[in-house]
C-alpha cells in the first residue's frame, strides 16, 4: 500500500509531482499519478503506470525463466536504449503497488521533468536533506608539505548519511596548483560538478577536488566554491585533523 512502510525498510509513495520524459525528441512518458519508489541503499526511483508510456516504443526483452523482472528496450527512430527499463508483471507482498508501473533508468533519458523544472541523476528522496551553513572555523588543506588551500571563512555541506563536506572560498585556495579535469558529475542535490587535479612538485593527484559552477537552486550557498575529498588530502578543522569514514 502506498505510503506504509515495511521491515525491510521499503517505502512507495504516491507523488504529487508531474513527471515526464523524454527520448529521442519523443515524450515518452508523462504522468501526473508516478509512485516514488525508496528502498535502502539505492536512489529513489518513478514507476510510471504503463497507461502513461508510449508503449509503442518499447519492446520486452526475452524473461529469464523464474525471473520476476521484466526488463524492456526503448527505440525511437534510430535511437536505442537496451534494457533501460523494468518492470514486475506479478508483484506480490509489498511490491503488488507496482503492477501495470514501470520504471526508467532515468540517467539514460535526454531529458525529464519534475512539473517544468528539469531534473538530474534520479528524484530527491524527501527523506534526505542537504544543507549548507557558512562558518568561521579554520579549515587547512595539505597535500604533503604543501597547504593547498586555508581558510577561516568555510561553508560547510550537511549532507543525510554522508560525511560533512567543506567548501571553500577560491580565493582561499592555491588555484595554481589546480589542473582542471574534463571529468564531471551529477548529482541530483546539488547539480553539476566540475574537477580538478592538484599538481604538488612531480606529483598529480587526479580528480581530487571539485566544485559547483551553477549548483541548483536549492544549494546556490555553494556556487564556485571548491571541495576536496578527505582521504587523498589532509584536511584540518580548527587546526585538528578531521578524520575521514567512507
Amino acid at each position: 500500500m502506498p505510503g506504509r512502510r515495511v521491515p525491510d525498510g521499503l517505502l512507495i509513495e504516491i507523488s504529487p509531482r508531474w513527471v515526464r520524459m523524454y527520448f529521442g525528441g519523443t515524450k515518452v512518458a508523462d504522468t501526473r499519478r508516478a509512485l516514488l519508489v525508496l528502498e535502502p541503499s539505492r536512489p529513489a526511483t518513478y514507476w510510471i503506470p504503463l497507461e502513461d508510456v508510449r508503449r509503442d516504443h518499447l519492446t520486452a526483452d526475452n524473461r529469464s525463466v523464474g525471473s520476476p523482472t521484466q526488463l524492456w528496450t526503448l527505440r525511437v527512430g534510430d535511437r536505442v536504449a537496451k534494457q533501460v527499463a523494468w518492470s514486475y508483471p506479478h508483484p506480490e507482498h509489498e511490491w503488488a503497488a507496482l503492477r501495470d508501473h514501470i520504471a526508467f533508468d532515468a540517467e539514460r533519458m535526454d531529458a525529464w521533468y519534475e512539473e517544468d523544472d528539469e531534473v538530474f541523476a534520479h528524484p530527491l528522496s524527501p527523506y534526505h536533506r542537504v544543507d549548507v551553513r557558512r562558518s568561521s572555523r579554520r579549515v587547512t588543506v595539505v597535500i604533503g608539505d604543501q597547504t593547498v588551500a586555508d581558510t577561516a571563512r568555510p561553508s560547510l555541506l550537511f549532507e543525510t548519511g554522508l560525511p560533512t563536506c567543506y567548501y571553500l572560498p577560491q580565493q582561499d585556495v592555491r588555484m595554481d596548483l589546480l589542473v582542471p579535469s574534463d571529468m564531471s558529475t551529477t548529482c541530483p542535490y546539488k547539480g553539476v560538478a566540475r574537477y580538478w587535479s592538484v599538481r604538488v612538485g612531480d606529483v598529480l593527484i587526479k580528480e581530487v577536488a571539485w566544485s559547483y559552477p551553477a549548483p541548483i537552486a536549492e544549494c546556490r550557498k555553494i556556487e564556485n566554491l571548491v571541495s576536496f575529498y578527505n582521504g587523498k588530502v589532509d584536511i584540518l578543522v580548527d587546526d585538528e585533523p578531521k578524520a575521514w569514514r567512507p
